[in-house]
């Protein structure tokens, strides 16, 4: 094609991302875009500091309540998105991620396609442009957590290279060729990127703890990402756990320890377990997704937890939070951790529900759909008063990848036993007289909950396509989300993921 000049934007998404934001007009853009203009009609090498740049940027996408945050939650059994009269209803987007109800065609599954897939491009621009070698290990780093993420959700990952026009049609690595290439890319950087320890606030750039964990994460799965079904069984090979296991401690080794107290982790004042935070986005849609409107800050009123999920913990576990607020500070009315019961104002005295001038008592139980603005425990980690950065990436994950690891067979010096009540005992919760693989569950759930582990770690342990309260369906296939359909359309390597 003769064209006397080309625009060839090397930062932006790849299509218009369709969002549905509800009850908020706070939602992450993508306006950080850099054009290049080109006479040639072919790739042109960008300033790769300032595509860098961008790409750390792409990770405030993170930080939504909808699209990637949403795949991992809003289907797992700790989290649901109630509808209270017109709010959160948004056609539906909702209530068929819960019930595991979508198709081709939901909003929010081809607005994550296409935003990390469109991160991952950036990625190749990066190496394209000539940088430095920590440069080049940081894009490859960042280019394997956004393929993890593809991996994960959709079993198949578009690759394109910055060399082929748009005439080409994108090749398409399976889920197994994926995991080789995010494991050779994470290994790869691991030499070129900065050996730091924690830092007061966390890191906004990938070091090499932060490719160790991420290790530890894709070992840990490797069963799932390789089987020949997706929907299992899985094989947890030894081997693959000891690799778990030695990445993790690669971490300690790297500086970083469990927080000395639980809620620290989220706030201004973490020092020891934030391998990786986000530069751009904030922490708070995780706040105003859940308060009530009376509350202060006022929030959207949405999403709560499971009664059966909050029963999971001991009452004595002080990650089960501690409402109300124990001292006099600014934002006394809001506790951390789960809100149930009566809710207060700043000043201590009772708060009331302005639409029904009831006492607003947030109760245990909670409807998919006509629910009343009371309904549901809303869970806080990052507190208004004192919100750190978004956290990416931190130790407490590694923490339990390697407890996990050990329980499945890998090889350690330490039983996962002696692993996990290291961990309570660092977390002010009882000891536990035996852990087994539904135990396992279920302290991942109580540490890293609404964090968005919880989808992977259910399909892990074969509880996802099981059953509760709202949530009826059964469908194995629903292990992985569906091609998008303009995707399909554009692309005639993607096929069909089954049950579709």
């Amino acid at each position: 094609m003769n064209m006397k000049k080309a625009i060839n934007i090397l930062v932006g998404v790849a299509f218009l991302l369709t969002l549905i934001p509800a009850c908020t007009d706070l939602k992450v853009n993508e306006v950080d875009s850099i054009v290049e203009e080109n006479t040639g009609g072919g790739f042109v090498a960008g300033n790769p500091t300032d595509l860098l740049a961008s790409a750390y940027n792409d990770l405030g996408s993170y930080t939504d309540q909808a699209n990637i945050y949403a795949l991992l939650e809003q289907p797992s059994d700790e989290m649901i998105p109630p509808t209270r009269g017109v709010d959160w209803g948004d056609n539906g987007v909702w209530r068929l991620l819960h019930t595991q109800s979508w198709d081709a065609t939901h909003s929010q599954v081809l607005g994550v396609w296409n935003q990390l897939n469109s991160f991952a491009y950036k990625c190749n621009e990066i190496l394209a442009s000539n940088p430095s070698p920590q440069q080049a290990a940081e894009a490859k780093f960042l280019r394997a957590l956004n393929m993890y993420y593809v991996m994960d959700f959709y079993g198949q990952v578009p690759f394109r290279e910055v060399t082929e026009g748009v005439d080409v049609d994108p090749r398409v690595l399976s889920r197994s060729e994926a995991f080789d290439f995010i494991v050779k890319d994470l290994t790869d950087a691991l030499s070129g990127l900065p050996d730091d320890g924690p830092m007061a606030g966390g890191r906004g750039t990938a070091t090499r703890a932060a490719a160790n964990a991420l290790l530890s994460r894709l070992y840990l799965n490797k069963a799932v990402f390789t089987a020949a079904d997706p929907a299992g069984p899985y094989n947890f090979d030894a081997g693959d756990m000891t690799k778990v296991i030695q990445y993790a401690d690669a971490v300690t080794a790297s500086g970083y320890d469990l927080e000395d107290e639980y809620f620290k982790i989220f706030s201004t004042a973490s020092e020891k377990e934030v391998i990786l935070n986000s530069v751009a986005g904030t922490p708070q849609n995780r706040w105003f997704m859940t308060l009530h409107y009376d509350q202060n800050p006022s929030g959207w009123n949405g999403f709560t937890t499971l009664a059966d999920f909050y029963n999971k913990f001991d009452k004595s576990d002080p990650r089960i939070g501690n409402y109300p607020a124990p001292d006099g500070s600014q934002y006394s009315g809001i506790g951390r951790g789960f809100l149930i019961g009566q809710q207060y104002k700043d000043d201590g005295s009772p708060l009331v529900d302005s639409r029904t001038q009831k006492s607003l008592q947030f109760t245990t139980d909670v409807p998919l759909a006509g629910a009343a603005t009371d309904k549901g425990i809303r869970a806080i980690k990052y507190h208004p008063a004192n919100a750190g950065k978004y956290i990416i990436i931190r130790y407490g994950e590694v923490y339990m990848n390697k407890l996990e690891a050990i329980a499945r067979g890998g090889s350690s010096s330490e039983s996962a036993l002696d692993v996990v009540n290291n961990l309570r005992a660092k977390r002010g919760a009882p000891a536990l007289a035996s852990i087994d693989a539904s135990g396992v569950l279920d302290e991942r759930g109580r540490e890293l909950y609404w964090e968005g582990f919880r989808r992977d770690d259910q399909i892990r342990f074969g509880t996802f396509t099981g059953t509760w309260e709202a949530k009826t369906t059964t469908d194995p296939n629903r292990v992985l989300y569906p091609i998008p359909q303009q995707a399909l359309d554009s692309n005639p390597n993607l096929t069909q993921n089954p049950g579709y």
